[in-house]
């Protein structure tokens, strides 16, 4: 059923014509080759568990990626790039569909392997090779400067109990490419995000735990809570780096940790001082903490949480001062849209709480880009 539904999907939302064309035919034979071959070949001879979903074998998404890189290769290479600017497509797309593939999300993956696959090989085509090579000293010197930055703040979150283990080292590693590529002005945004968060997610926590629904561990982020709320960002990071519109990439960036900083602070703010919530597709009352409630409170706090971190943007010379509101409204669109969807989706089991959050993320982000098409709007 879900089969000609992704199809459909990836025709309205990439199109027929180059480069649209290339990209919608590449996730379907993403769905068509690497996820059967991770399946097979992951039963067959599936030996090592992958540490993050038990369910499926490294033996698994290695065969995905290689099919999932092949049929991206004879596709873009059948719609005229030439083949070695076809590879260095293809392999890094082979490997993101992987590990789309082999995430512990409950969502099915006709669904999420080829449209994220297809996205995110669609900015890889924004990506102009020769701005990377001009710009590969300094992308150099950042990373160098960025590991040591994000050792030290990844040790210190982990003593101070804000992450786990596993999220010390997610959040390494993307507070490392955004470092890289989004520079300090970027970093900054992705720093405000995580104070935020960490500090919503500490307000009322008696309270929390006494209704039983403070975050497990005491709030302490594990490497999926990274993934999902940052994974987003850190793509576009690079896109801000190497591609020939960079305040737009960039306004998309802060918008997409507008969305979760609005999300994480309205929720724990909501469930620790809202009240009685609503549910929001039916408005009726539930208890603090059921998936899809909001409460004014906790709406008003995410709404500020959102503008913080347009501010940090707007301070750093990322984003223009015309932009706040866009951010803001974005973060609205990414919250809400992460309210219906725990409302619906999360409830009935489709889509654990990580899918939906980036999910929430995305949608910022491409609200992002989206009014770039407004007039008057300045990233």
């Amino acid at each position: 059923m879900l089969y000609p539904i992704a199809v459909l999907a990836l025709i309205l939302l990439f199109g027929t014509r180059t480069p649209g064309m290339p990209v919608a035919a590449s996730g379907w034979l993403v769905m068509a080759w690497g996820d059967p071959a991770a399946a097979l070949w992951g039963r067959r001879f599936g030996r090592r568990p992958i540490p993050w979903n038990a369910r499926k074998t490294i033996e698994g998404s290695l065969a995905c990626a290689v099919a999932s890189a092949a049929a991206v290769f004879v596709i873009l290479v059948w719609t005229g790039f030439a083949p070695r600017g076809a590879a260095m497509l293809a392999l890094p797309t082979g490997a993101f569909a992987a590990f789309v593939e082999s995430l512990p999300w409950r969502i099915d993956d006709n669904l999420s392997v080829p449209l994220l696959t297809a996205l995110f090989l669609r900015g890889l085509l924004e990506l102009d090779g020769s701005i990377l090579r001009e710009a590969a000293p300094d992308l150099r010197d950042a990373f160098l400067l960025g590991a040591l930055v994000n050792l030290v703040l990844a040790a210190l979150a982990r003593r101070s109990g804000n992450v786990d283990r596993s999220g010390m080292i997610a959040g390494f590693l993307v507070g490392l490419a955004t470092f890289t590529f989004a520079g300090w002005r970027g970093y900054l945004v992705l720093v405000v995000f995580f104070v935020l968060g960490s500090g919503a997610t500490r307000a009322g926590l008696a309270r929390k735990q006494r209704l039983g629904i403070a975050q497990s561990k005491r709030g302490a982020r594990s490497a999926r809570h990274a993934l999902a709320n940052c994974g987003a960002g850190a793509y576009l990071a690079v896109l801000m780096a190497g591609s020939g519109m960079p305040e737009l990439y960039a306004l998309a960036y802060v918008c997409a940790y507008a969305a979760a900083a609005f999300d994480t602070v309205s929720s724990e703010i909501g469930q620790a001082y809202g009240g009685r919530p609503v549910l929001i597709t039916t408005l009726k009352p539930v208890p603090a903490g059921t998936d899809g409630a909001v409460s004014i409170v906790g709406t008003a706090a995410g709404a500020i949480a959102a503008l913080l971190v347009g501010c940090a943007a707007w301070g750093g010379g990322l984003i223009g001062a015309p932009a706040l509101g866009v951010v803001v409204i974005a973060g609205l669109a990414g919250s809400t849209a992460d309210s219906i969807l725990g409302a619906t989706l999360e409830a009935r089991g489709i889509m654990d709480n990580e899918a939906v959050n980036f999910s929430n993320t995305l949608i910022g982000a491409l609200a992002g880009l989206a009014s770039a098409l407004l007039p008057g709007v300045a990233p």
